[in-house]
């Protein structure tokens, strides 16, 4: 009887709501730390979610939204473009590392992905910013550069991940969708103009 009452106890089902939700942006602040700093860890894969990467989609593709709702002629990517892109681009490395015999879950594949957007979306911000000021040469070498190395950072934070769940000899082919995936959102930024 004390068993079921200790696990009635440790239950989220009688917390409040406002409990739930700090206790979910507290994990979701620690993957994004993970992130960040990227070591080998398990907590990521372990504990995963995806609030975080679901918050980084969203916000990146409502960055990448052009100015003018109504204008189809601008060129760029509208936002469920982007969001069909991340989501669709994750699924697909998914299941290429099932595919290759790696020992990872699908929803853990998707939330190391998800959160490794998180640079990008730095990134992203940072050029936002950076054309605000005069276009021209050098504001196009500044944006270069910190698309380069929040696109570096995604790919070793992701890796740092995601290398120890792959068979030995099938790593390059596990990695490789990895860094076409996030140059593809680099490439995103870095071709973005308001």
């Amino acid at each position: 009887m004390r068993s079921r009452i200790r696990e009635f106890d440790s239950s989220t089902l009688n917390e409040s709501v406002q409990n739930t939700i700090m206790r979910d942006l507290k994990a979701v602040g620690k993957k994004f730390m993970h992130v960040l700093y990227p070591r080998k860890s398990n907590t990521l894969l372990r504990d995963w979610d995806l609030w975080g990467p679901l918050i980084l989609c969203v916000t990146l593709a409502l960055m990448l939204q052009r100015g003018s709702v109504d204008s189809e002629k601008d060129g760029g990517p509208q936002f469920a473009e982007v969001f069909v892109i991340v989501w669709f681009g994750a699924v697909t490395i998914t299941l290429n590392s099932k595919l290759l015999g790696g020992n990872i879950s699908f929803f853990q594949s998707l939330c190391v992905l998800g959160y490794c957007i998180l640079p990008l979306t730095v990134a992203m911000l940072v050029c936002r910013l950076v054309l605000l000021a005069e276009p021209g040469p050098i504001n196009f070498m500044v944006r270069l550069f910190v698309v380069i190395v929040m696109f570096a950072w995604s790919i070793i934070a992701s890796t740092a991940f995601l290398a120890d769940s792959q068979p030995p000899n099938r790593k390059a082919l596990a990695v490789y969708p990895v860094f076409l995936f996030y140059f593809v959102i680099s490439w995103m930024i870095l071709t973005f103009t308001p």
